[in-house]
């Protein structure tokens, strides 16, 4: 009996081990969203190459502090280079793996090379010595780098997320290693290749082939100084407590549910095409994306009319189309889950003006959605939605309607619509309560701005001077 149970117990142990290690080679898999196909598998990095590649980074960002900012701008002006000259395939990449609309894709690498070129000129002024009155012979705050930063970065602008936080990171003095997200791993090992091709130090730049659940791993090593992340907010949460219990800085971009405040004296002619178009880019799948539209109920009724018109007229179809406004959603996951959210708010009694229904034909396809009389308690009014589903809400008045933008965990980005400039920019600079507020106009990120959000949107900023810092030691020197 004791040996028939020590067999048994034996047989346990195996299957354990077995599945830790079929778990540990798990491929990681890229599937084109807009046929359901196979693109390609890659194996993961096992233990052993994963421990040489961030012994690597540690020795290469030892030796990149040293180089000076003239040449580090050099390297990232070939990148720049690289990217635009190089448009046409690095989009065709993003458009197989995640489903972008090509004409996006392409403007996201346009706008990585412009990121590489605005911190190549600015990178040296924005970490200049900043000499300070107080007191004895001299006092200034230096900017020094951290060393090694990881980076965890999601699918849905699969090369600006990269370049938002690297081309900083590296201009600053510091290596990186990026764990993308798997089903763009061709993404990520295009990225490092570019890098180095450029004549970046060898292993100054890694991706890391792994899966989430060794992500807290990572961040155990102590060559890893920092974390950025962009992702959703159980990622945020999970990769915080990691760093917070090593101690660690962060710097964390999660989910929005961005409203954007239609108010009683706006130019509708402007507004609307400019709330649609915020709405469907990246086929909805952008955290700045326009979700909540909140509309004062004097102009409600024209506001749904126009823009149900406008959003009818945009074309899904074959992404590599440049004819055709939306693609696939990223997965058929993520596609149901959608489709879940508006059908839980029709439930609770919104009207669905448009769309709502999951085309019959394969690949992660969702139409251009408009939900009306969206209330609290709704799925399209409390969480974030994150396809071309427009959640239309009305509002009694503009006190109204900025209390219900501000009803919300989130605070990335919003948006208020007006005649009156002056009125508008005092809600969007003191009322809004969000990272990123704009004026008659779309929320997106700009180099030049700091970009970054509250809330359940996370905290830290990224771009401007404000992003280069963020991953600098802020050294207070002191010489009596």
């Amino acid at each position: 009996m004791f040996s028939n149970f020590t067999k048994a117990y034996q047989q346990i142990i195996n299957y354990v081990v077995t599945k830790k290690l079929t778990m540990r080679t798990k491929k990681l898999t890229s599937i084109n969203p807009a046929s359901g196909k196979l693109v390609r598998e890659y194996d993961q990095h096992n233990h052993d190459e994963l421990a040489a590649i961030i012994s690597g980074a540690e020795i290469a960002a030892e030796e990149w502090e040293k180089v000076h900012f003239s040449e580090r701008s050099s390297l990232m002006m070939k990148v720049a280079s690289t990217l635009r000259q190089n448009m046409e395939k690095y989009a065709r990449l993003i458009t197989t793996e995640m489903g972008k609309p090509i004409l996006q894709s392409k403007a996201e690498i346009d706008k990585c090379a412009g990121v590489c070129e605005y911190y190549a000129r600015n990178a040296e002024k924005f970490l200049a010595n900043e000499y300070v009155d107080a007191g004895g012979r001299d006092s200034f705050v230096a900017f020094n780098p951290l060393g090694v930063v990881l980076a965890v970065m999601p699918w849905n602008f699969p090369f600006w997320q990269v370049f938002r936080f690297a081309a900083p990171a590296l201009m600053a003095g510091n290596g990186a290693l990026l764990k993308h997200a798997s089903s763009v791993t061709g993404t990520a090992i295009a990225i490092e290749t570019l890098f180095n091709e450029a004549g970046f130090p060898e292993n100054l730049f890694r991706t890391l082939k792994i899966g989430s659940r060794n992500v807290g791993k990572v961040i155990e090593n102590p060559v890893i100084k920092a974390v950025t992340l962009t992702g959703s907010v159980n990622a945020g949460r999970a990769v915080a407590a990691k760093a917070g219990a090593e101690l660690k800085k962060t710097v964390l971009e999660l989910g929005g549910s961005d409203p954007y405040v239609i108010l009683e004296d706006a130019e509708l002619d402007t507004a609307v095409p400019l709330c649609v178009n915020a709405r469907l880019i990246n086929s909805g799948q952008s955290c700045i994306a326009a979700k909540r539209f909140i509309v004062v109920r004097s102009r409600l009724a024209e506001f749904e009319k126009r823009f149900v018109e406008e959003m009818q007229s945009k074309k899904m179809g074959d992404p590599m189309d440049e004819k055709n406004d939306l693609g696939p959603q990223a997965s058929e996951s993520l596609r149901d889950y959608l489709h879940d959210q508006v059908t839980k708010s029709i439930e609770k009694g919104a009207k669905c003006l448009l769309g709502g229904q999951i085309p019959e034909h394969e690949g992660a396809w969702y139409p251009p959605t408009v939900l009306s009389g969206v209330k609290s308690g709704m799925p399209a009014y409390e969480e974030e939605v994150f396809g071309p589903v427009a959640a239309i809400i009305a509002a009694e008045d503009q006190e109204d309607a900025i209390r219900i933008a501000n009803d919300t965990q989130f605070g990335l980005g919003a948006a208020v619509f007006t005649g009156d400039i002056e009125k508008g920019t005092g809600i969007a600079g003191k009322q809004l309560q969000a990272g990123c507020c704009f004026v008659n106009d779309y929320v997106r990120s700009d180099p030049r701005l700091p970009f970054g959000g509250i809330g359940h949107s996370g905290y830290g900023r990224e771009l401007s001077y404000f992003g280069i810092r963020e991953f600098t030691n802020i050294k207070s020197v002191f010489v009596k």
